[in-house]
């Protein structure tokens, strides 16, 4: 009979232990190459959310506005999408999270301010500089806000407006105005000036905005009301996508000073109760660090 087999014909922990850690090793050898190749995917995704706002940058040089708007909406889907595959493939991590937020200042800061200002406010001259640097500016504090805030607040809602919001307000304000084939240059450069000021200072407010992250539809019962609407979202996005992107872009930011003037303020996000101090937990650390908050991308 083998030494590592008992009497019992069962084999002894030692044995156990040295199959498992061996299968461990395996298993990582395997296992490690493949998360990595997966992780690539939501950084590609990123960078070409990336891309498409440089790309949009330079067409707004090139006084290809219509173009420059659509960079900016694929810059939007990107955004939404890169989170979303790091977390289904659990590939979220801290160099994501900052990755996006680079990213983010370009396609959704530099490209809309850019576009605004070749666009709608070039005749004001230097004022056109200012008023598109005070957007980038807020853009990144907006940003940088968001990151360091990051699990401290509540969930179900933003602190100020979203910088793809911003930025989805300017691109469908100018794909709606190539749609009704507007020709009114000083009258759009008298709307987009305050129309910039008060986005960029939305983005710094703390104005709440809705995040949709913590709505249950099933137990609200709002599944076939959601349903019908992207039904409805979805026919318009056909049949007119300039006017419907501008008119949600609208709705969406309209809807945080609506919230504001409803009485809604940003809280904390509610601490995890604790539970009473026994005899069993009195050797447990009573101040332990807080856990690091999930990844968002």
């Amino acid at each position: 009979m083998n030494e590592n087999t008992s009497k019992t014909g069962r084999h002894r922990p030692g044995a156990m232990r040295l199959i498992s850690g061996r299968f461990k090793q395996q298993r990582q050898k395997v296992a490690g190459p493949l998360r990595r190749g997966v992780s690539v995917v939501p950084a590609t995704i990123t960078s070409l959310g990336l891309l498409a706002g440089f790309y949009s940058l330079i067409s707004s040089i090139n006084a290809h506005f219509e173009l420059a708007a659509l960079m900016i909406a694929v810059a939007f889907v990107c955004d939404g999408l890169d989170g979303r595959v790091a977390r289904v493939s659990r590939t979220s991590s801290p160099f994501g999270i900052e990755y996006d937020s680079l990213s983010d200042v370009v396609a959704f800061g530099c490209a809309p301010a850019a576009l605004i200002y070749s666009w709608g406010l070039k005749p004001l001259g230097a004022f056109a500089i200012v008023i598109s640097g005070l957007y980038v500016v807020g853009a990144a504090l907006r940003l940088a806000r968001f990151n360091v805030q990051t699990g401290s607040i509540d969930k179900r809602r933003f602190v100020g407006l979203p910088v793809p919001g911003a930025a989805a307000m300017i691109a469908g304000a100018v794909l709606a105005y190539s749609y009704f084939e507007l020709k009114s240059p000083r009258l759009l450069c008298v709307v987009a000036a305050p129309a910039a000021l008060a986005l960029a200072g939305l983005m710094v407010s703390r104005v709440p905005y809705p995040s949709f992250k913590g709505i249950d539809l099933q137990k609200h019962g709002y599944v076939e009301i959601l349903l019908g609407a992207l039904v409805i979202v979805a026919a318009m996005l056909f049949a007119m996508p300039q006017f419907t992107t501008f008119a949600l872009a609208t709705a969406y930011v309209l809807s945080g000073p609506l919230l504001f003037l409803r009485g809604e303020r940003i809280g904390a996000a509610q601490p995890q109760s604790r539970p009473a101090a026994n005899e069993s937990s009195k050797n447990t650390p009573a101040n332990l660090p807080p856990e690091p908050p999930g990844p968002l991308h």
